[in-house]
């Protein structure tokens, strides 16, 4: 997903992390808890470009709450090439962040930081952590440098080790489903979100699965307004999309979720017991990572097919 230069939502958290940057009060070791999608690394980019933009509104605007993505400063944070920021994901090839990864960050803060100015460690999916990096990333953060912060982010649908959130200042993001709206919009320069189709309009999706979805739908000749939840199903079954896309597996168990969602109990043959069944099947095939064709042809039959 391309990178939003304007911040919407997450005001609070913004707007209190600035003023103790202001009163020289940040705190070295800083948790940002919330659901998936909604932009809290966006709003870590938010942060850094502030932080290194020494106050000058060409790099980083306040009042509109804006960088700017051509200048050198934005565009080496969003490359992960900036001297002082060293940023960690769980790698494509690893279930887990390992105890590399920690051991490249423990190096990297014993250097001495570029134009001994601060540095910024920045953890994506703290619960991803193995054991080893966890403890190994604890002693670091129970004694970190004054010119050392830490910026831990979690999906609040999973569970940290206390004893790292314990020595953070945990901040806890969301989003209104108005900020939803005008993030969707914005990203698209259009007003597209009414355009969606309702099956995947509620609540609980994030601007994040919004967007991809859209993408998924232009990028596929499907139309955004027609295509239903069934529609999307049965295309992504006929054309067993769902080995080869990155979106439609991230998403599989929420698209299933809403299928059901939308027609229990409005089908005589769609119950909760059904329901049940098939979620244990998922979680079967996942759990021992097996094909998940024949998932997929059984769903089609019992549920999709007229």
């Amino acid at each position: 997903m391309n990178e939003i230069s304007k911040l919407i939502g997450h005001k609070y958290i913004f707007n209190e992390l600035i003023y103790l940057e202001q009163i020289k009060k940040l705190p070295n070791k800083i948790l940002i808890n919330g659901p998936k999608g909604i932009g809290k690394k966006l709003l870590v980019n938010h942060l850094l470009n502030y932080f290194y933009s020494n106050n000058n509104e060409q790099f980083y605007n306040l009042k509109s709450n804006e960088y700017n993505q051509n200048n050198n400063l934005s565009k080496m944070i969003s490359a992960n090439s900036h001297p002082n920021i060293f940023k960690i994901k769980k790698k494509k090839d690893k279930k887990i962040i390992d105890i590399d990864q920690i051991r490249e960050m423990i190096q990297f803060t014993n250097q001495t930081s570029f134009n001994n100015d601060r540095r910024f460690i920045v953890i994506e999916d703290i619960n991803l952590m193995g054991i080893n990096s966890a403890n190994a990333l604890l002693k670091s953060i129970e004694e970190p440098n004054n010119q050392t912060y830490y910026i831990l982010i979690n999906n609040s649908e999973f569970k940290i080790l206390e004893t790292i959130k314990s020595r953070c200042l945990e901040f806890k993001s969301n989003l209104k489903n108005s900020e939803v709206v005008e993030i969707v919009n914005y990203y698209f320069n259009s007003d597209i979100y009414n355009d969606i189709n309702f099956d995947f309009i509620n609540n609980y999706n994030s601007p994040s699965f919004l967007i991809s979805l859209v993408n998924f739908l232009e990028s596929n000749d499907l139309s955004i307004k027609e295509c239903n939840i069934e529609d999307l199903l049965t295309y992504v079954i006929k054309n067993k999309i769902y080995t080869s896309d990155d979106f439609i597996k991230e998403y599989l168990n929420l698209f299933i979720e809403l299928f059901f969602y939308k027609n229990i109990n409005n089908s005589k043959k769609i119950s909760f017991k059904i329901k049940k069944y098939f979620y244990q099947k998922l979680s079967f095939v996942k759990k021992y990572n097996l094909d998940f064709e024949s998932f997929f042809l059984e769903f089609n039959e019992k549920l999709l097919s007229e």
